[in-house]
């Protein structure tokens, strides 16, 4: 829609999870780092957990290509995005990713599924692939959906783990390992992380590194736009992803060349859950309510002059 008026080449703050604008610092890349590493070591079950809109599905899927790209005989990957509440569906939706030849039979029995699921597994092994299974949105599983990943996470040789597994969640997934009935998986995870929101300097350096991939100028959002955007989102990526958006069409209605003060303060009045930080209230003042701030900053100038006056 703006993207030609701005000399975009792509849109920039899409909500659609993409690997090509994944941003590189903070707790992202530290969880990137660590679940890399910890595949690489043949750690078996790992945890990625953070709010809502912090980026969780985007680094699912940043993890998905870079073992892709690392080699393409070295790993197998499946990747559930919305995985079943039921322990039987589960464990077929894996068989079915893993590429197991599923016969009538075994269909609804999960423990003919779990010796078709191990055949392809050492299969993998002696091809020399490592295979991983992503699970988004784990937090969704109830506990009889649980109890199948913990049969997954049994698969394994006298040396190694047959099946490497990455749960990402919001924080309910871990109010809910800290179930009694939970504890053998809790006790199996080796290695967690939580995605942090973005601190200010994170945040302007994430809306100038998105603008610059979609082939913008680092001028289309002032400093001063940013920093009130920052203190709206609180440093949530999806939420500035769609603050940004909006500011950009609101910029774009009168043709302006780079989004203002007015248009970042349109976005947040549009945008449940934005809010306007108690520092940035005087803008707001000012925007709606000029004769008022004129009369008051009027009143503040005549009260300045006429007390030396009156003590004289």
């Amino acid at each position: 829609m703006y993207q030609e008026h701005f000399g975009l080449l792509s849109a920039p703050f899409g909500l659609t999870p993409d690997t090509d604008f994944f941003f590189g610092q903070a707790s992202h890349q530290s969880a990137l780092n660590m679940l890399m590493v910890a595949l690489r070591s043949g750690e078996g079950f790992l945890k990625v957990t953070g709010e809502i809109g912090l980026g969780k599905t985007t680094l699912c899927r940043m993890l998905l290509r870079e073992l892709s790209g690392e080699s393409a005989s070295a790993w197998a990957s499946a990747y559930l995005p919305h995985p079943s509440h039921s322990r039987t569906a589960l464990i077929t939706m894996v068989a079915e990713e893993l590429g197991c030849e599923i016969d009538t039979n075994s269909k609804n029995e999960p423990e003919l599924l779990l010796g078709q699921i191990q055949k392809q597994l050492l299969g993998n092994a002696r091809a020399g692939k490592r295979t991983v299974l992503l699970v988004d949105e784990a937090q969704a599983l109830n506990d009889e959906a649980l109890e199948a990943v913990r049969l997954l996470t049994n698969l394994e040789t006298e040396q190694d783990k047959l099946l490497q597994l990455v749960l990402f969640g919001q924080p309910e997934l871990d109010h809910r390992l800290q179930q009694v009935q939970l504890r053998q998986l809790r006790q199996r995870i080796s290695f967690s992380h939580e995605l942090k929101p973005l601190n200010s300097a994170q945040f302007s350096n994430y809306v100038l590194h998105r603008v610059k991939i979609a082939g913008g100028s680092s001028l289309l959002f002032p400093p001063r736009v940013i920093d009130l955007l920052y203190g709206a989102c609180r440093g949530v990526p999806r939420l500035g992803n769609i603050l940004c958006h909006k500011a950009l069409l609101s910029a774009f209605g009168p043709g302006r060349s780079e989004v203002s003060i007015r248009d970042a303060l349109a976005a947040v009045e549009d945008t449940q859950g934005a809010r306007i930080s108690i520092r940035h209230w005087p803008l707001v003042m000012v925007r709606e309510y000029p004769a008022m701030v004129a009369l008051a900053v009027a009143a503040g100038i005549a009260i300045a002059i006429l007390v030396p006056v009156l003590r004289s």
